[in-house]
């Protein structure tokens, strides 16, 4: 991808959205953590908030509605008549048809789609009918392989906007093939320059430095996660904000595996897909031994205890990226979003007089 090619791409994000402001930050829309409030804050600072999905496939209508009144309050100024922020679905356990009558309704001015079962043939179905929906409303595609941006931007159903994951990122990523974006979005940037579909990085960026890196390789926004999981408006219990504050060395801390998601109940994810976890006393002790029927009853009775639940002698899930070392306190979604835009234009100014 060419320079000018790049400054394009990164322009016509922007101008798509044009309540947001460039570099182009996105609050990407982690399950239940990312309501309405979140979503709203960030738009308010000039970014795209995404608001995840809930414990109950209706639970996003209600979320909509919700944020339309925020909206309002704001004065944000939307893209015609669609509500300035995005919604995300996953895909293998998603309801489409509740999906559909959401986005039908509200009209979010995005939809982020992750996770399908078999690949993008579910995501075609998922994109061909949230589209009748809603024509306007862009549809974004979580990958995290080469292969996964290649199948879609070859789709007769193609996104609008390709979120390239890096290894890094907290929740579920690719299990085995993950590569970090560093890598993983120029490679994808070559293969697809004929496709001009925008790129937006995610995984393990926490603030304007990781912003700049990612637009020097062809990035035309970035998304983070786990950094809102310490904002003021994220819908997140105290003792996991806590330890998302307090962890580091993201390397040795925190890991991939399906541990967690079993002892809270999950099962059934799509084998090429796995959670990064902070680590704590649950996977300690399983690799020491440890059944997972005491594992199970352990953690059950931790749940109990409250925000004792989590930490370091805690037990149950810390859902996290390996960027949880740069992630200082809490602060308010805008502050975040404005730091990170600072930073990063200052970062660009600089590099530019070498």
């Amino acid at each position: 991808m060419s320079k000018v090619q790049a400054v394009a791409l990164r322009d016509r994000l922007v101008a798509a959205y044009p309540w947001t402001a460039s570099p182009l930050i996105v609050a990407a829309p982690m399950r239940v953590f990312t309501g309405p409030e979140l979503a709203v804050a960030v738009a308010r600072a000039g970014g795209i908030g995404f608001i995840g999905p809930g414990e109950k496939p209706e639970t996003t209508a209600a979320d909509l509605e919700t944020a339309k009144d925020l909206v309002a309050a704001a004065r944000i100024r939307p893209p015609g008549s669609l509500l300035p922020l995005g919604v995300g679905f996953q895909i293998w356990n998603g309801n489409l048809h509740i999906a559909a009558a959401a986005v039908s309704q509200h009209r979010p001015a995005a939809t982020w789609l992750f996770a399908p079962r078999n690949g993008q043939a579910d995501v075609n179905v998922w994109t061909k009918r949230l589209r009748e929906a809603s024509p306007e409303t862009q549809i974004w595609l979580q990958i995290g392989t080469l292969q996964e941006a290649l199948d879609a931007t070859r789709s007769p159903s193609a996104p609008d906007v390709l979120v390239v994951q890096g290894a890094e990122a907290g929740g579920h990523g690719r299990t085995s093939d993950g590569i970090g974006f560093i890598t993983l979005l120029p490679e994808i940037a070559d293969a697809t320059r004929e496709r001009d579909i925008p790129l937006v990085a995610a995984g393990g960026i926490a603030d304007g430095r990781g912003v700049a890196a990612a637009l020097s390789i062809g990035a035309a926004g970035v998304a983070m996660g786990t950094r809102f999981l310490a904002s003021r408006e994220a819908r997140i219990k105290k003792g996991y904000q806590d330890e998302v504050v307090r962890a580091c060395d993201g390397g040795a801390n925190t890991v991939r595996t399906h541990l967690y998601n079993h002892l809270r109940g999950t099962y059934g994810w799509p084998e090429q897909f796995s959670p990064r976890t902070i680590i704590n006393r649950s996977w300690e002790e399983q690799q020491a031994g440890a059944s997972f029927d005491d594992l199970k009853q352990r953690h059950d009775e931790a749940v109990g205890k409250g925000d004792a639940a989590w930490g370091p002698q805690g037990r149950t899930a810390t859902y996290a990226g390996a960027d949880i070392g740069l992630i200082g306190g809490v602060k308010g979604a805008a502050e975040i979003v404005e730091g990170a835009r600072d930073e990063a234009r200052d970062i660009i100014r600089v590099l530019s007089g070498l």
